[in-house]
């Protein structure tokens, strides 16, 4: 599936260096995340070195080399949830999914991870699982969310 989706995106593109942020985009819009085998590809691709091409997705926040979860949770940290509650909910779901901030569970069924701010300050404190954003989020709501959850 991998060298479907390579040979796809590279036929769209000429090699040139100045397509390597373009290039690990889609891959990881593709893939979820971008394997060290999909970045020497590229490296060979667009004709650089294997480092040229870590040091830039070691750069950007927006990539990822490690897989996520098939359950992204992002906990908000804006002041409106950090004020209500919002490291409390972190700890209840740490607890409940035995993942701490930044983890993927072995099992790749869930990434716990923190954000600046979601957007839904009304709703503080909230919890986003995919597209999904639950409001008002208590600990032991949270606790409900996940129960019956196990990632080790």
């Amino acid at each position: 599936m991998e060298e479907e989706i390579l040979e796809q995106i590279f036929s769209a593109y000429d090699g040139r260096i100045s397509e390597l942020v373009p290039i690990l985009q889609e891959l990881q819009e593709n893939l979820g995340y971008l394997p060290e085998r999909v970045m020497q590809d590229v490296a060979r691709f667009i004709g650089v070195a294997d480092s040229h091409v870590y040091s830039v997705a070691s750069f950007y926040a927006q990539f990822r080399t490690l897989p996520l979860g098939k359950q992204r949770i992002a906990v908000c940290r804006g002041t409106a949830c950090h004020i209500r509650g919002a490291p409390q909910v972190l700890h209840a779901i740490e607890d409940a999914i035995h993942l701490k901030e930044g983890e993927t569970s072995d099992d790749l069924e869930y990434t716990l991870e923190t954000v600046a701010c979601i957007g839904c300050c009304a709703l503080a404190p909230c919890v986003r699982i995919n597209k999904d954003v639950t409001g008002d989020v208590t600990p032991g709501k949270a606790a409900k969310l996940f129960s019956g959850c196990d990632t080790q």
